[in-house]
């Protein structure tokens, strides 16, 4: 255990010599007047400001940059041991599952929408998954609702 605490001491701080072995009895513990010295710090180095890192079709918009985002969902939605329906047409089934600053609206392929107070973001972040690349984003609500197919 000993020889453990050394190796990761000496690899951490860079000393070279051997540390004080600790007095008998004393439980390994170095007594604080052996310590060994660390080493002055290396003053920091400037960092190149890079201003293409990461490049542009390789970076995810943050939450400040987007109005919202929406999954397709084409199962029917419990909750509470009930089938979410639309209050419009009736549906049960094929959602878009939107996520905005208002919470969660439910939106049929007949185009109602409806607030879904018994679902919420985290719910959405569960079953939506992390935003990546793959992710498409696009200008306007219209453009999204033509890329997944409603």
């Amino acid at each position: 255990m000993v020889h453990r605490i050394r190796r990761r001491v000496k690899e951490a701080t860079g000393h070279r010599r051997p540390l004080p072995r600790p007095a008998r009895g004393s439980g390994g513990a170095v007594p604080p007047n052996d310590t060994p010295t660390q080493p002055a710090p290396r003053p920091e180095e400037p960092m190149p400001m890079v201003d293409d890192f990461p490049p542009p079709e390789l970076r995810i918009p943050g939450p400040d940059q987007l109005g919202g985002r929406m999954m397709p969902w084409p199962w029917p939605i419990v909750l509470d041991q009930q089938v979410v329906t639309c209050a419009g047409c009736g549906t049960y089934r094929d959602w878009l599952v939107l996520s905005t600053d208002d919470g969660i609206q439910l939106r049929c392929r007949a185009g109602h929408q409806q607030h879904e107070e018994r679902l919420d973001i985290v719910w959405y972040n569960r079953h939506a998954g992390p935003a990546d690349a793959t992710h498409a984003t696009h200008a306007t609500f219209e453009d999204c609702l033509r890329h997944l197919g409603h």
